[in-house]
């Protein structure tokens, strides 16, 4: 037999064929069968969730207004029909009303009347409750507000504005400006670039002087205020902004990270303990093991936006609320990579410890910190940052951080600016805080490079 089976004859390639075009076989249908899945995965999708439906209610004029008011802001003049009372605010907001000294060059009020030059040759009269409004190329469109709703004067022809009318409404969107009018009030109002009162609101003494004249005033020996230099008078202006709110805008990033902090590095101090009763080269108990782990798995599973309802129901609202979600998810993270890491120990520095007679709380000092550390620390580093972002979301829940300004400015749908301001904070406080964590990490992890 051992003679026979050396001289059988081997294989020939026609005897591989059919084995060779199964394998092809199973490779084509392999690489044409998954995008097939895949794309009609995606197909399901366009349907399923009424993309063509989506795509056809999108209305891309609010998209335009929505992206204009982030970059720019409203001057409206508004008269209230029933009074007569005509005003000129910032947004329409009573903090940005302006006094009749300082009134833009580009409004007359003679008093129920008013003359609105809107640029680009459009312009409205305001007439105790009836409005004309003058489009170039076009004609005149004439609304009085009534107690039954708005009587409207429209013309024909062309060149004619975007017009959105009702029994009790009348919207024109114009070039540049737009005017509402209603039952109750006529609303002109008109944008420019730039946010106003961003640095100095209405009431202030540097309201209105450019940079040469503020630059100029700081370095002068007379005093605006008596009681403070001109510098300081600046700064406290622009700290306690009444329409921009700067001093309560930074408290409220200061929130942000003390969420982030608490809930994070707290989780890396209760977890590093718990690490050490999970590992099994450090816990010989299977059932102290296994339920630990179960733990662990409990609180990474449950999302942090679930704790943080779950909490603000027992505990109420407020930052504090947030840092305890961040910190019950966190824990059961860090207690899982914390674990892993202890079990991935070199075993020969333990044992060179323990051959100096050390006991066992200096072997886990001297021989295992030194190693998990640099893993710990750039874990523990990492979710500070990520946290950072996370307790943007979760302070909109609990009443705290600069989370909860970002969702006031959203529901009220006017300010969209602020809402810019908002979110440009958050990204440099994100920038800010990766720029950190890196460079705390390479101090860290790597030390100081001496230059040896």
């Amino acid at each position: 037999m051992t003679a026979a089976s050396a001289t059988a004859p081997s294989p020939t390639v026609a005897d591989r064929l059919p084995a060779i075009e199964r394998l092809f076989a199973r490779k084509r249908l392999f690489s044409f069968g998954v995008p097939g899945v895949i794309l009609a995965y995606l197909l399901y999708v366009f349907f399923a969730f009424d993309v063509p439906g989506l795509i056809q209610r999108a209305n891309m004029d609010n998209a335009r207004i929505l992206v204009a008011d982030s970059y720019s802001h409203k001057t409206h003049v508004t008269q209230d029909t029933r009074s007569g009372q005509i005003r000129v605010a910032i947004e329409g907001e009573a903090k940005g009303v302006y006094p009749e000294h300082l009134l833009p060059d580009w409004v007359a009020i003679d008093g129920p009347s008013a003359e609105i030059d809107l640029g680009r040759g459009q312009s409205a009269r305001i007439d105790n409750g009836a409005v004309f409004l003058t489009v170039p190329g076009y004609g005149v469109i004439e609304a009085r507000s009534t107690r039954n709703g708005v009587s409207v004067n429209i013309p024909d022809g062309p060149n004619r504005p975007t017009v959105n009318q009702s029994d009790a409404r009348l919207v024109v969107d114009l070039d540049g400006a737009r005017m509402i009018v209603t039952r109750t009030r006529i609303d002109v109002f008109r944008y420019f670039l730039g946010w106003e009162l961003f640095w100095f609101s209405l009431e202030s003494p540097y309201y209105g002087k450019s940079l040469s004249e503020l630059i100029g005033l700081a370095l002068s020996d007379q005093r605006v205020d008596a009681a403070k230099s001109n510098l300081q008078g600046m700064a406290e202006s622009f700290w306690r902004n009444r329409i921009w709110q700067h001093g309560d805008v930074a408290w409220a990033l200061f929130e942000t990270i003390l969420m982030a902090f608490i809930g994070t590095f707290g989780a890396a101090l209760i977890a590093l303990p718990l690490a050490f009763l999970s590992a099994h080269n450090f816990t010989p108990s299977l059932i102290a093991r296994f339920g630990l782990r179960r733990v662990f798995d409990f609180l990474r599973g449950v999302d942090g936006l679930i704790w943080t309802i779950v909490l603000s129901r027992a505990f109420g609202p407020g930052p504090m609320t947030g840092a305890l979600a961040i910190l019950l998810t966190d824990t059961g993270s860090f207690g899982k990579m914390f674990s892993e890491a202890l079990e991935n120990t070199d075993k020969k520095q333990v044992e060179g410890i323990r051959s100096t007679g050390a006991n066992a709380v200096q072997r886990y000092r001297f021989g295992v910190i030194p190693q998990v550390m640099p893993v710990f620390m750039s874990q523990v580093l990492y979710y500070f940052e990520s946290n950072t972002r996370s307790a943007t979301i979760i302070g909109a829940i609990v009443g705290g951080g600069i989370g909860l300004l970002l969702t006031q400015a959203i529901i009220t749908q006017k300010d969209w600016e602020q809402v810019a301001y908002y979110i440009v904070l958050i990204v440099l406080m994100v920038m800010l805080m990766d720029s950190f964590s890196g460079w705390l990490r390479r101090k860290l992890i790597k030390g100081t490079d001496t230059g040896h």
